[in-house]
């Protein structure tokens, strides 16, 4: 399975952005209105970034609560992990488990396209596996003798 073949069983695949200018009060509001868990960062309409609930977690630990008034910026992944249309799903799922992350940044020729999340990736194995297991009890119920 293909990272393209995720991307089209999400139920949505908006991609939802922030300027690295932003303050984290407005990133997380922005994650809690569009009930996601990551942003990616944008200047200028290019990816410069990418923030997750994990980095702002990390950010309050490292400063403290009071990180209304921080810049996305400061927080934010710079580098962040992203994958391809033609990578496989075995890809993304070992490269989430490695670096810990749970969320991918997916690009074609540098053009945004999405974010992935674990969630997004197991949704898309269960039904791949369904289709897989339908078709193999059909075939055992029509068994020839």
């Amino acid at each position: 399975m293909l990272i393209r073949e995720v991307l089209s069983v999400k139920s949505s695949i908006e991609v939802v952005g922030v300027e690295p200018d932003a303050t984290i009060a407005e990133a997380v509001k922005r994650m809690a209105e569009h009930d996601i868990g990551s942003l990616v960062v944008l200047q200028d309409g290019e990816l410069s970034g990418f923030i997750t609930e994990r980095d702002i977690l990390r950010g309050m630990h490292a400063r403290g609560c009071a990180l209304t008034e921080v810049k996305v910026g400061d927080l934010m992944e710079k580098e962040p992990l992203v994958v391809n249309l033609d990578d496989s799903v075995d890809y993304a799922r070992e490269a989430m488990t490695k670096s810990h992350t749970s969320h991918l940044v997916v690009l074609d020729d540098q053009k945004l396209l999405g974010v992935i999340s674990f969630h997004d990736v197991a949704r898309a194995c269960l039904k791949e596996a369904s289709f897989e297991n339908a078709l193999l009890k059909r075939y055992i119920k029509h068994w020839p003798e």
